[in-house]
């Protein structure tokens, strides 16, 4: 049992501010905003939305196949693909693309500002979903632009159920766009400002679109997350964490957490707790794809966090 896992594949470039970006931004001057912030080290590390969901997927031992578009600079990423055994059949290299670069800050709220140069995922229409890969589900998660809407299409049309995942691509699309992708979608997953910004453009509450699809799953940060299900919400506690990190890719760790428990029919209060944990495990590392773990850890640490057993 395979995932394909559609989205970008990125070098992040982390910086982490040791402050609030709201001690820094003077509200009535935002129209004439001219800030910076001091980040005294920066990182480059391996990412991107389908690549970090595809490695904690491997992490959970899950089998992901992320499928997507990259650069002629993308060697040493794929060599890493390679160490890791994360399957990289269905990436495409565009020659006369950078593979997409992220700058990414990060404040102790876990506030991010983010510059993202798209390079080759702005291709990854250009590429067909391999309908014959045997995947039994799959994740939309932020590409290029009319990459995401051929993926969304492409699965419905195949009666393949996905994940509709629109993170920081979500301003790309206007009301009847999004609502679209829900209505495509057997599951929708988004954190607290896309809920809202979801919400504002299609003109419905979070309850009525989660009525349109099998699960919405919204993250909220250290508040944790909440599953619309049939009419009604579970919610979802954090676990614990040892010691803050880098909360960059824990969106994309949790999502990995919720593909695992549906490819193994886990009910939603297992699968968010299991989303929940790895969003935990990430937060506790440096970068996107520098955690480990393995299953008896993981099982004992779900143990630990929720007094419950993991039952997979």
């Amino acid at each position: 049992m395979s995932a394909l896992i559609c989205g970008s594949l990125a070098y992040d470039n982390i910086m982490v501010f040791q402050g609030q970006f709201r001690d820094h931004i003077l509200p009535d001057k935002i129209h004439m905003l001219n800030v910076a912030f001091l980040v005294p080290e920066m990182r480059r590390e391996f990412g991107g939305c389908a690549g970090n969901i595809a490695y904690n997927l491997k992490q959970l031992g899950g089998q992901g196949v992320p499928v997507g578009t990259v650069g002629h600079d993308f060697g040493p990423y794929g060599a890493w693909m390679d160490r890791c055994g994360v399957n990289r059949e269905y990436l495409s290299v565009v020659s006369t693309a950078f593979t997409a670069q992220a700058y990414i800050t990060t404040d102790m709220d876990d506030n991010q500002i983010t510059a993202f140069h798209p390079g080759a995922m702005n291709h990854s229409h250009e590429v067909d979903l391999p309908l014959d890969a045997g995947a039994t589900l799959g994740i939309v998660s932020p590409d290029g632009r009319e990459g995401m809407l051929k993926r969304a299409t492409e699965f419905a049309e195949a009666g393949i159920p996905f994940i509709f995942d629109p993170g920081q691509g979500l301003p790309m699309f206007g009301g009847p766009e999004l609502l679209d992708f829900v209505e495509k979608a057997t599951w929708v997953a988004v954190n607290d400002y896309e809920g809202e910004m979801l919400r504002e453009r299609t003109g419905l509450s979070l309850e009525d679109l989660s009525q349109r699809v099998k699960a919405l799953v919204v993250t909220r940060g250290a508040k944790g997350s909440v599953i619309y299900l049939n009419g009604k919400t579970i919610e979802i506690p954090t676990a614990p964490v040892n010691f803050l990190s880098d909360p960059t890719g824990c969106g994309d760790a949790y999502r990995a957490g919720l593909i695992y428990g549906l490819m193994n029919d886990a009910d939603w209060e297992t699968t968010g707790r299991l989303a929940s944990l790895m969003g935990a495990i990430k937060i506790e590392s440096g970068g996107t794809q520098n955690h480990a773990i393995d299953a008896q850890a993981f099982r004992q640490r779900y143990q630990e966090a929720f007094s419950r057993t993991l039952e997979l």
